[in-house]
């Protein structure tokens, strides 16, 4: 029974040991070409500690909870192990896939319309108010003619990451 908890306390430990040093056993392997492809995360530190961890638990509630010998009790956490090994890795490749949208930029605005919050002289710089993924946000903006607090603008072009160059909307 107590080699059972040791393995089990041992996959708990290589999932912390995972947690922290994420990646660390598939870099190993990366230089070998003919296994590329091969386990394909299966030998992944999650997917070798869950089975551990699994093993071992599985193997000591048999032995402690039945009358079975230690080859049965180790049968039944081999058993309980590749279960959670295969949910390891399943939910592992889920999370992979798992892709978010693109982050919105500056250039995304070019030919949205805003608002001057602070007044822009001719050449110069002020303030307009656009939304940028929804949300409201103030860039400075650069426009070739005066333009007053208020009005209207469409963004012509972004300038850099903070500013965009605006021109008045005409009606």
């Amino acid at each position: 029974m107590t080699l059972f908890l040791g393995l089990g306390i041992a996959g708990i430990a290589l999932l912390l040991f995972a947690l922290v040093f994420d990646g660390l056993l598939e870099s190993l392997f990366d230089g070998f070409s003919a296994m590329e492809g091969l386990f394909d995360g299966w030998l992944s530190l999650p997917v070798i500690a869950g089975f551990t961890a699994m093993l071992g638990f599985g193997g000591a509630i048999t032995l402690g909870t039945t009358g079975l010998g230690a080859a049965a009790a180790t049968g039944v956490g081999v058993v309980a192990g590749a279960g959670a090994a295969w949910l390891t890795w399943k939910f592992s490749r889920a999370l992979m896939r798992d892709q978010t949208d693109a982050t919105p930029r500056g250039s995304d605005l070019v030919g949205s319309s805003g608002s001057v919050v602070t007044a822009i002289p001719a050449g110069g710089y002020g303030e307009v108010l656009v939304h940028l993924g929804g949300q409201p946000v103030k860039y400075a903006a650069k426009s070739e003619t005066p333009v007053a607090r208020g009005a209207e603008v469409w963004v012509e072009s972004a300038l850099s990451t903070t500013s965009l160059a605006v021109r008045p909307v005409e009606r």
